[in-house]
C-alpha cells in the first residue's frame, strides 16, 4: 500500500509532547487513506486520538493519549505562500485513496483568521502574485493550481469583524 508513508509520522506525532499543556481548543486533524490492500485512519485532537490500520488478513486499532501541540499554521503552505498572519487552523481533513492505479487526495484546513475577509482575500492574493502563481479571484475566494499541478481553492467568509475559511486542495 503506497499510502503506508503515513502511519509512521503519525505515530511519532502521536507518542511526542504527552507531557506537554494541551493547547486550548486545539487543531482537530483526520486522515483517511485507501488502497487496494487496505486502509489507514487517523483521528486526532485535544483530548487524544485513534489510528486504525485495516487490510487483508487484519487490522491494528491503536487509542493514542494526546497527539501533539501541533503548529500547522507555520507548516502549512501553497508554493511558499502561508495564510494571512495570526491565522489559526482549526481543523485538517486529508482523504486519500489510491485504488487500481488512480491516486487521488483531497486536504482541507479549515481557519480562522484576525483580518476581515476582504482583507485577508487581498494579502494572499498579493503574496501568490509575488511567487509567480496564478489565482482567480471571485468575491472572497481564490482559487489557482499549485506548482504541482493541484488544484486548490480558499474561501474566506464573515465572522463577525474577522474572517473565518476553508483551503481545500484536491489530486486527480
Amino acid at each position: 500500500m503506497r499510502l503506508a508513508f503515513l502511519i509512521p509520522p503519525m505515530m511519532l506525532l502521536a507518542a511526542c509532547g504527552s507531557e506537554e499543556k494541551k493547547a486550548e481548543g486545539g487543531t482537530e486533524v483526520s486522515i483517511n487513506a485507501e488502497g487496494d490492500g487496505g486502509g489507514v485512519q487517523i483521528k486526532a485532537g485535544k483530548d487524544g486520538g485513534k489510528i486504525k490500520i485495516g487490510g487483508e488478513g487484519g487490522g491494528i486499532d491503536i487509542n493514542v493519549p494526546d497527539f501533539v501541540d501541533l503548529d500547522i499554521e507555520s507548516d502549512f503552505d501553497i508554493d511558499e505562500v502561508k495564510l494571512y498572519p495570526g491565522s489559526k487552523v482549526t481543523k485538517v481533513d486529508v482523504n486519500a485513496t489510491d485504488k487500481d492505479g488512480a491516486d487521488k487526495a483531497t486536504v482541507k484546513l479549515s481557519f480562522t483568521s484576525p483580518a476581515a475577509p476582504a482583507k485577508a482575500a487581498d494579502w494572499m492574493a498579493g503574496e501568490f502574485a509575488k511567487k509567480g502563481v496564478a489565482v482567480t479571484r471571485s468575491g472572497n475566494r481564490l482559487a489557482g493550481k499549485d506548482k504541482d499541478g493541484d488544484d486548490f481553492r480558499i474561501d474566506f467568509v464573515p465572522d463577525g469583524a474577522t474572517a473565518k475559511g476553508e483551503v481545500v486542495i484536491t489530486k486527480v
